[in-house]
């Protein structure tokens, strides 16, 4: 089966009705996050640093409380800065919008990609059934290890963004900067994911081994998907889908080879 096969059986299997099921749960989930964040951040001040800029950029007179915590005090004044001077308001504005939108898409994906990982045993477990029930799983992954996956992805994720800072400001690199991280911790935990739900760690090691550029590719075919605004919330689900299809294929291709 090639690969544009398995995108459209990816696909198909997708539609169907357990599946669409299935992932209204991160869509859910994700949403309730956010929606509790987003109250969090107003708490903190967000909206009165927004009229903050407002304000500035207007040329108006901003009365700066000192008795406010220090974080806000310290965003206030380096709004009032950016926003005082016109050249400097355009481009702290695009800056500020650019890096909330992507930051945004980032968080959805992070969250999506997390919440979607204790949905992964149900729906290759529904794969298998259908597809690949002559196969045996031999999952290599528990609780710990998968935690361990999602911590140390996640602070080699942090560390990329920090060391990457000074690409941030080269225009079109910092775009590939700025992505470089999230796509790490995205191919980490995906693939993980579902790879220790199908394979022994024999197999896996066989198999990434010599396919490791064709699974580097699929998670960065899917990770252009996720950058699409929000898509990660409902399609993460198919990520599950598509990787498992790949891999329940070349087991399938690894015995085969093995018995004969």
């Amino acid at each position: 089966m090639n690969e544009i096969e398995i995108i459209f059986k990816s696909i198909k299997d997708f539609f169907s009705g357990s599946m669409l099921k299935i992932a209204l749960i991160p869509l859910i989930i994700v949403m309730i996050i956010f929606y509790i964040l987003f109250f969090t951040a107003a708490d903190f001040g967000i909206s009165s640093l927004q009229e903050v800029a407002v304000a500035s950029q207007n040329g108006q007179e901003v009365i700066i409380d000192e008795t406010a915590p220090f974080y806000f005090v310290w965003m206030t004044y380096l709004i009032v800065f950016l926003f005082k001077y016109s050249f400097l308001s355009w481009i702290a504005g695009f800056l500020l919008y650019t890096i909330g939108t992507l930051f945004v898409l980032q968080v959805s994906v992070i969250f999506s990609i997390v919440v979607i990982g204790f949905l992964t045993p149900i729906i290759l477990g529904n794969l298998h059934k259908k597809y690949y029930s002559h196969l045996k799983l031999e999952g290599f992954g528990t609780i710990f290890s998968s935690f361990w996956v999602l911590v140390k992805s996640f602070f080699m994720m942090v560390l990329l963004f920090i060391v990457l800072i000074p690409i941030y400001f080269i225009p079109v690199l910092n775009m590939i900067a700025f992505s470089f991280p999230l796509y790490y911790f995205f191919h980490k935990l995906l693939n993980f994911d579902v790879s220790s739900t199908i394979l022994s760690k024999e197999q896996y090691e066989i198999i990434y081994e010599k396919e490791s550029g064709a699974f580097r590719l699929r998670t960065l075919f899917l990770y252009f998907i996720s950058m699409i605004p929000f898509a990660a919330l409902f399609t993460s689900v198919f990520y599950i889908i598509y990787l498992g299809h790949a891999y329940f294929i070349k087991l399938d291709e690894l015995n085969k080879i093995e018995n004969n």
